[in-house]
């Protein structure tokens, strides 16, 4: 039996690659090419995360800083007083589906970030997975129709992504926690410091989140691949 020591967590490199990028975003900081090259395991990784952020350490919650951006944004964004914007409230409430596209547009705009909260339906997303996969198969007995199939599923994927109007995230409690995690340095009232003692949840949240690894498997001797 393998042991917890020697636990690979069988990242792909694509994926990896992909969430850092958004960890860069999130904490404005760059890695140059190779500069990762050493990192084998989960504690490496997060190492050259926080070693990356050279900001002063200041003890205040962003989460809490990103909740009351968060609500300061709604009350301008909509007809919602801010009295009436807790960590628990609904956003379907804040947000009706027959304006939610063009208000949370402008929630975007009041807050300077993109926030993604909008997804097609899943029978949609379904939908789509299947008339991809179907068509994979279709290309190796009739290219012309796999071809075609192809093209749909992409072009539908695009489309419903574009015009989606379910909320991935029900709160706004759980926002201001995506907010944080996708945001940091923009959620915080001064972006020229950062809570320290914050980074090592942030980073799990990221693999669990993000690469869907358990909780359980992200020891810092675990190795990434």
């Amino acid at each position: 039996m393998q042991k917890k020591t020697d636990m690979e967590l069988k990242i792909d490199s694509e994926d990896l690659e992909h969430m850092l990028l958004k960890i860069e975003d999130s904490f404005d900081i760059r890695f140059e090419t190779n500069e990762l090259a050493h990192v084998r395991t989960y504690g490496e990784f997060c190492d050259a995360i926080k070693d990356k952020i050279s900001l002063d350490h200041s003890e205040d919650c962003t989460t809490q800083q990103a909740f009351n951006k968060l609500r300061e944004a709604i009350t301008k964004s909509t007809e919602t007083e801010k009295k009436e914007i807790t960590p628990t409230t609904e956003l379907a409430e804040i947000f009706p589906r027959k304006t939610r596209k063009n208000q949370i547009k402008t929630l975007e705009m009041n807050l300077g970030f993109k926030l993604s909260i909008l997804r097609p339906p899943h029978f949609v997303t379904g939908f789509l997975v299947i008339l991809l996969l179907a068509s994979f198969i279709t290309l190796f007995i009739e290219w012309q129709y796999g071809l075609i199939g192809l093209g749909l599923a992409i072009g539908g994927f695009w489309i419903s992504n574009k015009l989606g109007n379910e909320l991935n995230v029900k709160s706004v409690r759980e926002l201001s926690e995506k907010m944080t995690r996708e945001n940091y340095m923009k959620s915080r009232r001064n972006s020229k410091t950062i809570n320290k003692n914050e980074l090592d949840k942030i980073l799990e949240n990221w693999f669990v989140d993000f690469l869907g690894i358990r909780k359980s498997e992200l020891t810092r001797e675990a190795h990434l691949f």
